[in-house]
């Protein structure tokens, strides 16, 4: 099992690295923030990446604190008694601790649990699969996430030049990678139950109906979860970004965003608040029924050039409406996420970076 915890490390360290490059490749490029998957406030594309990169640095540390709760059963013998050993060393016990001193340290570990039963305490696969399946939810997140974004024509995975992109329609490229990683991802996160199951289960000092089953469930669990970073590797590092369409989003929002700083302008140069509050409130709703009902573009901003309520700020709109200065401090928070949390981990870790990970399609 720690050569299984160490392969998932190495993964999730790379995984780590990708993502990061492209955070920070992306920190300015304004893009639509969504509450309720509703178009909010602007954030950017690589800010929303750090909140993937955030969900991966707290399954770091929760993978590295198991690593180092890891301990092994020990010399106990068939009830964990150390019976036998006991009568092997005609009852020194302390020719028996060295014993299991000496038996741990030969399988390079220096922790032991203190009592046990005839097998290390079940409790111990349920905490690992708890922190496997957190590594899952987060891959979940992402996958979902960019199922969503290609949906918009945002941001696509990788597509392979001679790649089928659906069985059915020849014109359409489906988020393969990304639902494979949703769909390996909701096994995953669903096997800690199981392991609960037989944790709580164990008759006294233990039964055999966890046996087979535990055999399997974690298993499977490492092996699934190796596929789904194999996966993410392969996505986030050949992410194709079209800014155009992401700008063109932000064009059809902006405008709706923007009036309450061109409202305070106006005001700044002698207007009434609450008069201008009515006026621009009626022309968002004019624009509003453009968009959504006559299916035609946004016109708030040449609604408002037409107004003479908004005349002091007629030649500052290109200025007011400049996307960068609507989405606060994004890209510094990436900046400094990734200093102050990620580097440190990929520091830590330079010896495992390099993986690439290999899909095929």
């Amino acid at each position: 099992m720690w050569d299984a915890l160490e392969i998932i490390k190495t993964k999730l360290v790379n995984v780590i690295d990708k993502l990061s490059r492209f955070a920070l490749k992306y920190r300015h490029l304004p893009t639509l923030g969504f509450t309720h998957l509703q178009p909010a406030q602007l954030t950017t594309v690589g800010k929303r990446a750090t909140l993937w990169l955030q969900d991966l640095t707290m399954d770091y540390n929760n993978l590295v604190n198991l690593q180092n709760s890891f301990k092994l059963r020990g010399v106990k013998g068939t009830t964990g008694t150390q019976a036998s050993f006991m009568e092997l060393f005609c009852g020194d016990e302390s020719k028996v601790k060295e014993l299991e001193k000496r038996v741990v340290a030969k399988l390079g570990f220096d922790k032991v649990y203190g009592v046990t039963g005839q097998t290390y305490p079940r409790k111990f696969d349920y905490n690992v699969l708890c922190v496997l399946s957190q590594i899952a939810q987060s891959a979940y997140k992402f996958s979902n996430d960019i199922r969503i974004l290609q949906n918009m024509k945002e941001i696509e995975e990788p597509f392979e030049k001679s790649q089928i992109g659906s069985s059915a329609m020849a014109y359409k490229r489906n988020p393969m990678r990304s639902e494979r990683i949703g769909s390996l991802a909701r096994f995953v996160i669903s096997l800690p139950m199981n392991s609960a199951i037989t944790a709580s289960t164990q008759w006294f000092e233990r039964t055999l109906d966890d046996s087979a089953n535990r055999r399997i469930v974690n298993a499977q669990a490492f092996l699934a979860l190796d596929g789904i970073l194999n996966i993410y590797m392969n996505v986030c590092e050949n992410l194709v970004v079209y800014d155009k369409i992401i700008a063109k989003h932000v064009a059809a929002e902006l405008p709706f965003m923007a009036t309450e700083n061109i409202m305070m302008e106006c005001v700044k140069a002698g207007g009434n608040r609450q008069e201008l509050h009515e006026k621009i409130r009626v022309l968002s709703m004019q624009a509003g029924k453009n968009v959504k009902e006559l299916g035609k573009e946004n016109n708030l901003i040449e609604l408002i050039k037409a107004d003479s309520a908004f005349a002091p700020v007629h030649d500052k709109l290109d200025e007011i409406l400049d996307a960068k200065k609507f989405t606060g401090r994004a890209a510094s928070q990436t900046e400094e996420f990734i200093a102050n949390e990620v580097e440190p981990i990929l520091k830590q870790n330079g010896e495992l970076l390099g993986q690439k990970g290999d899909v095929r399609v």
